[in-house]
């Protein structure tokens, strides 16, 4: 039996396998470049701030970016919906390879400051157009086996990330130059590579649409967002109650409120049309992705920090120990696509997956400074494995519930709320952390005072031969907690010290990110519970762009006829016409006739 016009041409529509996979590796090479970049700074950071003599000043590297990425990232989804996802995409990988680039040559933390900056305006695209381009080239039913990849690039980048950071950190000089430089550095070919790729595989059908651009609404949004995200990082710095604080709060309270007034004004040719938050799905999907943002990214931060404070484990090792926790979320994310593309069923994986992340934090909640490992690593994958089953349906649920034309403003509308969320989360869950430090490691010295174990070693000559043994239980005999407290802004002390010394700094450090972990649980539980009355979600056997080609087909057979109904009606009305005529000339020489 052969295929009908309609079937094939329904077909010719779409991308084969190939052609979808080929296009991803450009777009995954593209992402590849933020992810991999976040993770080999951090690790790099230390050695970068003694160099450039700012080690105070760092905060200000990560806040940089981090507020350039958020900002510019609804900004991107919709010009790329307006005036099509390439050219967007293209300018974003090369305005993160031009950030790159300046940063490798920065001489001073304020100069790194604006360069990151300049990172961050291209990584916010990369991102969320990345996932757009997705939602444009592949049928909602066979997305999330598609998406599940990118989910892999975030997943490897974490694991070498901190390897490639540590290996140019510990480098006097590569090729004549610093060896901290070719964190940035590296960018640059691997960005070159994705912006070939990308330009010669990515090839998509975009409607062109008049339309006004709502500047208005994106200078508003900058005006909202950019000090709440300042307070956010700075907060815990200033203090949640100084006048800075306060007064950014206020300022971002108040461009919230005018954004969302210019947004109701603007109506469909909004940044984020209001209308969008009409749907169930979008409500649910999205606040449920800022409230799991919190709690995800407050869990992914606080256990690196417990692998190297409390186990010891170096910056590049912690990474290597996160893989239970990504081989959990490469899996999830995989078997959680083909389901999806088997059944059909979104809804049931993000809950599957915030219940796994909620259990392990809760179980992350109960471990201490003597956790075997096996324990550790069995709750890291069991972390992972909700990850993996959380985000990219959340994602595609958002997109299933828009217009082909405006999945661009969906999917950055998904990754702004999650950022938010993410970049609150670790505000309040670093402030919880070291609020409670100073008590919880005070305790646990007053415990430890307590037993045989710790005034031996107290005593030990061979313990009070090391300088920095000495120095501190002398400081402890006296009365003088300044040692205590110092341990907060440098954690090395704890490696410096006798193990038996050390161990009451781990305890106190474990119990409060015990409280941490607890938090971010009940944190996760508010989003399962949101996400219980998110609708079931009808997934489309169609892409957006097949369905922009057929709606732009059906425009155009609509057109023809209508002008060929107008060409008829002509024909019709030029024929009565003449007849018309006809019959007033007859008339008029019949009457000329019986004049004579």
């Amino acid at each position: 039996m052969t295929a009908t016009p309609a079937a094939e041409e329904r077909s010719s529509d779409e991308l084969t396998h190939r052609q979808i996979t080929t296009i991803i590796i450009g777009l995954m090479s593209g992402m590849f470049l933020a992810a991999l970049d976040q993770n080999v700074v951090g690790t790099a950071m230390k050695t970068i701030a003694d160099e450039l003599h700012g080690l105070d000043q760092q905060v200000w590297v990560t806040t940089a970016y981090l507020i350039t990425s958020t900002i510019s990232t609804p900004i991107y989804g919709k010009l790329s919906d307006l005036y099509g996802r390439k050219k967007f995409f293209l300018t974003a990988i090369t305005i993160f390879i031009i950030g790159s680039a300046l940063c490798s040559f920065a001489t001073s933390m304020p100069m790194l400051s604006v360069f990151r900056a300049v990172q961050g305006l291209g990584a916010g695209g990369l991102f969320s157009l990345a996932l757009a381009i997705v939602g444009d080239i592949v049928p909602p039913r066979e997305r999330a086996k598609y998406q599940g990849y990118f989910l892999a690039v975030f997943g490897t980048s974490s694991v070498f990330g901190p390897i490639i950071g540590g290996f140019f950190a510990e480098a006097p000089t590569i090729i004549g130059l610093t060896g901290w430089r070719w964190v940035f550095l590296i960018n640059v070919p691997v960005g070159i590579i994705a912006l070939i790729l990308v330009t010669r595989t990515l090839h998509l059908h975009h409607v062109k649409r008049q339309a006004v651009i709502d500047w208005l609404g994106a200078f508003t949004l900058v005006v909202g967002v950019v000090p709440l995200l300042l307070v956010a990082e700075q907060g815990r710095t200033w203090g949640w109650t100084s006048v800075a604080s306060i007064a950014c709060i206020v300022v971002g309270l108040v461009g919230l409120i005018a954004f969302v007034i210019v947004e109701s004004r603007m109506g469909d040719t909004a940044l984020i049309p209001l209308r969008i938050f009409k749907n169930r799905t979008i409500v649910i999907a999205l606040s449920g992705g800022f409230v799991i943002g919190a709690g995800m990214f407050g869990g992914m931060i606080t256990i690196p920090q417990y692998l190297q404070i409390v186990h010891g484990s170096t910056p590049t090792m912690s990474g290597v120990q996160l893989l239970p926790m990504v081989l959990g979320m490469m899996i999830a994310s995989v078997l959680s696509g083909q389901l999806i593309s088997r059944t059909g069923n979104v809804r049931i994986f993000p809950i599957i997956g915030v219940g796994l992340m909620t259990v392990a934090l809760a179980l992350l909640s109960r471990i201490g400074a003597d956790t075997p490992w096996w324990q550790l690593i069995t709750l890291m994958a069991i972390f992972g494995l909700g990850l993996g089953n959380t985000m990219q349906p959340l994602t595609l649920a958002v997109q299933s519930s828009v217009a082909p034309r405006e999945i661009g403003m969906a999917t950055s509308s998904a990754t702004f709320f999650r950022q938010m969320g993410g970049t609150l989360g670790v505000a309040v869950f670093l402030s919880l952390l070291f609020n409670t430090l100073g008590d919880n490691i005070k305790n646990a010295f007053l415990d430890a005072a307590k037993t045989p174990e710790f005034l031996a070693a107290m005593k030990d000559p061979n313990v009070l031969a090391n300088p920095v043994n000495a120095s501190f239980v002398k400081a402890l005999a006296s009365g003088d907690t300044s040692a205590l407290a110092a341990v907060s802004s440098d954690s090395s002390i704890i490696n410096k010290l006798d193990p038996v010394l050390a161990h009451p700094f781990k305890v106190g450090f474990s119990q409060s990110m015990d409280t941490v972990f607890l938090v971010g649980a009940i944190v996760c539980a508010v989003g399962f519970v949101v996400l219980l009355f998110m609708p079931k979600v009808v997934l489309s056997g169609k892409s957006a762009s097949a369905q922009l080609k057929a709606d732009a087909r059906k425009h155009a057979v609509r057109d023809e006829l209508a002008h060929a109904a107008a060409i008829e009606a002509g024909g019709h009305q030029l024929e009565e016409l003449d007849d018309t005529e006809d019959d007033e000339s007859d008339a008029v020489r019949g009457s000329v006739a019986g004049l004579h």
